[in-house]
């Protein structure tokens, strides 16, 4: 006589948790390949004087509303993770609110695309626009609170971390919210995007990954 063995109370719900998590992991890199690939292929475009947003513009601009969305959809992927993985400490509410308005911002930054200028997409005025658009200004819009979202979450898990002592993950926390909070450098504002672009991916990838373990 055959018997069936149950399976383990929460296993499914486990295993959501990390599917989950491996979505959000994935946000940053899928993020990166896409905007890397077309910014290597895109004519005209030059990241020293145009930020990743700006791929956005144009008739492959779909490309990178496309990438906007996906990213946003992992990064609310990771903020349900973080929900049912950090359920007890400093930050169990806080940050999984935090990650999901990190993920809203990128797909609103991706609705509401920039202005084309200063030459692209090619034939674009080689200069700033006169006015800007209300779809540009709900972009700046989005993106800011999107990353000052993500700053906030970091730093708060740098203190997490630093009140059980776990010295590496919470300097490189609070470096991550550091980094993201400085002031934009009106000469420097596209190369700085984008090393913003990569730290907070890289903090979110290494906190769905560190979940990931712990589910």
């Amino acid at each position: 006589m055959s018997t069936v063995t149950a399976p383990a109370p929460g296993t499914s719900a486990t295993a959501a948790t990390r599917r989950l998590l491996a979505a959000g992991a994935l946000a940053g890199p899928v993020f990166f390949t896409s905007a890397v690939a077309q910014i290597l292929t895109r004519e005209g475009f030059d990241i020293t004087r145009h930020p990743i947003s700006q791929l956005a513009t144009g008739d492959l601009g779909w490309i990178q509303i496309a990438t906007f969305a996906t990213a946003g959809l992992g990064a609310l992927a990771l903020a349900a993770g973080t929900a049912r993985t950090l359920t007890e400490g400093l930050g169990r509410r806080a940050l999984p609110v935090l990650v999901a308005v990190f993920g809203v911002g990128l797909i609103a930054a991706g609705v509401f695309t920039m202005d084309p200028e200063y030459g692209f997409p090619v034939g674009t005025p080689d200069g700033p626009v006169e006015e800007m658009s209300w779809h540009s200004i709900a972009h700046s819009a989005a993106a800011a609170v999107a990353f000052t979202a993500l700053a906030v979450a970091a730093a708060v898990l740098a203190v997490r971390h630093a009140r059980r002592r776990a010295v590496a993950p919470a300097v490189l926390s609070g470096a991550a919210a550091a980094v993201l909070l400085l002031p934009m450098s009106p000469d420097h504002m596209s190369v700085q995007i984008a090393v913003n672009g990569l730290v907070a991916f890289t903090w979110a990838t290494a906190v769905a990954l560190w979940l990931r373990r712990t589910a």
